[in-house]
């Protein structure tokens, strides 16, 4: 889903003290209440309130060694001087991946009271997302009571969950006396202004009340929690701190409730490696190992944007690579990755034909000053996460939108040892259509973190027709490349809209909730029902792809539709197959 907003990116332009860690300037500064403040992602030993404490900071613990600080701008490098600080990670921001096809999925036989009888009794569905209508009907019991159990509206200013700092907490009693109200959205006042949480709640989660049971979600029976992602007094796509914060949230809760948890997360960027290596993204693959949980998280709508470029350079080769930028844009980023051992020589040439200069590691940060913009060129450096460099552009408008046109980058190669590069453009949601690469590649187009390890990636396909969609995003095609688990239908999808009833709707994010869905209804059988005990994380994606359909002609895993397209009642059958043998394996020890 597409929505225009404004995105702004200023990296610090202050210089670090040498030492053994490095700082990554991929990510945005934000404008906020808090002018002179800003937030970190931090990897930490020691005690790192007191670390906080001393620099007039605030910090949240949000999982083991991972904290979120905020700290005054100018004290940041002695933040980053701290030898308890292991690495540090502006947020990034992040964007909506902006379906109900069950039939096509092997839904209904596994729903059904004659076949598995499952509708994610005693499971919990969470969607981190845009919000929801609360008060629609597809998210109400018969007597009219809400199914939700917890909303955390980021955006708003009121009383924050227990742990946290901002937001504003509502549980299913200040709900209910909301939909007793003739006014609901005073007593309760987070709203789903865009839509996109209503509808990817829907497809998980609705219970067809509004259609009298028709147009039902596949866990109709699921409690849900809701997040509303968001930064402090904004509403706004979030930035990653944003949603670190929500997974810590609504796994704290279902470990709380003693339940098994399967988290939607419908949002991805391109800022970034690719690979899996960020904060944000080994965060969310070490909490995945928390509690009974799983995270459903979609490749977004890059494939047939035009924003990723792969490309290869030679020893004293001179390449350029061609890109378009739409009009009205106030501002761009372009992140290229390359090997540290390969040597090339970076340079702009903009839509009026005039040069931002070389650039190289001798001077490794360069600013251009142009008539409505500036552009800022950064040299980055391997970190002990990523032993890839990283060359960093931002443009950002002063008086007015930058250039429209044809860009061109000059990459001018001395020693080349590998000479494989990568470059990546905003989304779609960021940037229109209408910037894009001359000759850009479809593969590794998954957006971040759709990247990280231990989530369920799901891809979109046209289920009427049984072709991925073109906007799906692609892994690689490289041997252990980053590929989809498996894909979902994604275009034309009947949801729950806000302010009631139900429209269609596509895009990647709408495919990832059959899956959540799907994988609420496993562990209602498995960890509910006792028939599977340990049926979450890794366990959940394994069975999935299995099950998965898979046509005769086609090869796989693959780039596009991974494993193949979910089929729920095959993963079921299978589930039932290793279960019968499951006595056996304990019987042999």
């Amino acid at each position: 889903m597409q929505k225009k907003h404004r995105y702004t990116v200023n990296p610090p332009r202050f210089k670090f003290p040498a030492r053994k860690y490095t700082m990554d300037f991929r990510l945005e500064e934000h404008k906020n209440p808090f002018i002179n403040d800003i937030e970190v992602i931090a990897k930490f030993n020691g005690d790192i309130h007191n670390i906080a404490k001393n620099l007039d900071a605030e910090a949240e613990i949000i999982y083991n060694d991972y904290a979120i600080i905020r700290i005054e701008k100018t004290k940041l490098p002695l933040l980053n001087a701290n030898p308890q600080i292991e690495h540090l990670e502006l947020p990034k921001k992040l964007y909506l991946e902006g379906p109900n096809s069950l039939i096509s999925s092997c839904i209904p036989s596994v729903q059904r009271s004659s076949g598995f009888d499952l509708r994610g009794n005693g499971v919990i569905v969470a969607i981190i997302d845009s919000g929801i209508d609360y008060t629609h009907p597809d998210f109400r019991n018969k007597d009219g009571s809400s199914r939700i159990l917890f909303i955390w509206d980021q955006t708003q200013i009121g009383t924050p969950p227990s742990g946290f700092f901002s937001g504003s907490e509502y549980n299913t009693q200040q709900i209910n006396n909301a939909l007793q109200s003739p006014t609901p959205f005073l007593v309760v006042p987070s709203e789903d202004t865009n839509g996109h949480g209503t509808a990817v709640s829907g497809i998980a989660a609705g219970n067809g009340n509004a259609s009298n049971g028709i147009n039902i979600g596949v866990a109709p029976e699921a409690d849900i929690i809701v997040v509303k992602v968001g930064y402090k007094g904004f509403q706004s796509f979030a930035r990653s701190t944003e949603l670190m914060r929500a997974l810590k949230y609504v796994i704290d809760k279902a470990k709380a409730l003693y339940k098994p948890i399967c988290i939607n997360m419908s949002f991805g960027m391109n800022n970034g490696s690719h690979q899996g290596n960020s904060l944000f993204e080994t965060f969310i693959s070490d909490i995945s190992n928390e509690w009974k949980t799983s995270i459903v998280i979609p490749t977004g709508n890059e494939g047939a944007a035009g924003h990723h470029y792969s490309g290869k350079i030679k020893t004293n080769e001179v390449k350029e690579i061609e890109f378009f930028t739409a009009p009205g844009l106030e501002s761009l980023y372009i992140s290229l990755w390359k090997n540290f051992a390969d040597d090339f020589d970076f340079e702009l040439i903009f839509p009026d034909g005039s040069s931002s200069g070389v650039v190289s590691v001798e001077n490794q940060t360069k600013t251009i000053r142009r008539p409505n913009y500036d552009v800022n060129i950064f040299y980055g450096q391997p970190s002990h996460y990523s032993d890839l460099q990283e060359i960093f552009v931002v443009y950002k408008g002063t008086n007015g939108p930058i250039s429209a046109g044809i860009n061109r980058i000059r990459l001018i190669a001395h020693t080349i040892v590998d000479g494989n590069f990568d470059i990546w453009l905003p989304t779609l949601e960021e940037v229109t259509a209408q910037t894009f690469f001359s000759d850009s590649s479809i593969y590794n187009t998954l957006t971040i973190p759709s990247t990280a390890d231990k989530v369920i990636k799901v891809a979109g396909y046209n289920d009427r027709v049984g072709n991925i969609a073109a906007f799906s995003g692609r892994g690689g095609v490289q041997p252990n490349s980053i590929i989809p688990d498996l894909a979902a239908p994604a275009v034309n999808i009947l949801s729950t809209k806000t302010g009631g009833g139900y429209d269609t709707f596509t895009g990647t994010s709408f495919a990832a909730p059959f899956v959540t869905g799907s994988a609420a209804l496993m562990m209602e059988w498995g960890i509910v029902k006792n028939n599977d005990p340990f049926l979450y994380g890794e366990r959940i994606t394994a069975f999935l792809r299995k099950g998965a359909t898979r046509r005769e002609d086609v090869v796989y895993p693959n780039a596009t539709f991974g494993y193949g397209t979910l089929c729920l009642q095959n993963t079921m059958n299978y589930l039932v197959e290793y279960r019968l043998g499951a006595d056996y394996f304990w019987l042999a020890m």
